[in-house]
């Protein structure tokens, strides 16, 4: 059996990071393994023009860095370590788990298709292509799907 030792969990802090963050505190406790919890952003070029006033850089890192620290591990006995990156997703995502020795990447996925991923990319797509040890990608629960598809008067079969 493999031993999972250290969980990295990348968040965008959407809906579907959510689902994947619950799954990511479950397995942490269920194999007694550390958890790491990485946000990347990308600065917003300054462009200055007249009566702009481009926002604080820091203060933009400060507000992340509190989002990041807000997401309550749903075991007190998780060991989290908190990360927050500068640079694009997906490579900033694959840096830190060979830093860590990430045993499991655990994210979650918009789940697009068609020209919207073709456009938009998928940043969970190119970790699960490149990275070195497995990824979990976790998209929005199917009883939730199921109940946002059904036509109004009619139960889900679930």
């Amino acid at each position: 059996m493999t031993s999972i030792r250290t969980i990295l969990h990348p968040t965008d802090f959407s809906e579907q990071s959510g689902f994947a963050f619950r799954l990511a505190c479950s397995l942490a406790r269920d194999y007694h393994a550390r958890l790491i919890l990485l946000h990347t952003f990308t600065p917003a070029p300054l462009i200055y023009g007249e009566g702009f006033v481009p926002p604080d850089p820091q203060s933009i890192k400060e507000d992340l860095r509190a989002q990041l620290e807000a997401l309550p591990a749903e075991d007190s006995g998780i060991r989290v370590e908190r990360r927050l990156e500068e640079g694009s997703p997906a490579p900033e995502i694959l840096c830190v788990a060979q830093e860590a020795n990430a045993d499991l990447i655990v994210m979650g996925t918009h789940g697009r298709t068609g020209l919207s991923r073709l456009l938009m990319g998928s940043v969970a797509e190119r970790v699960v292509r490149r990275a070195l040890c497995p990824v979990l990608t976790v998209k929005t629960p199917v009883s939730e799907t199921a109940e946002t598809l059904q036509p109004a008067g009619t139960e889900a079969l679930v």
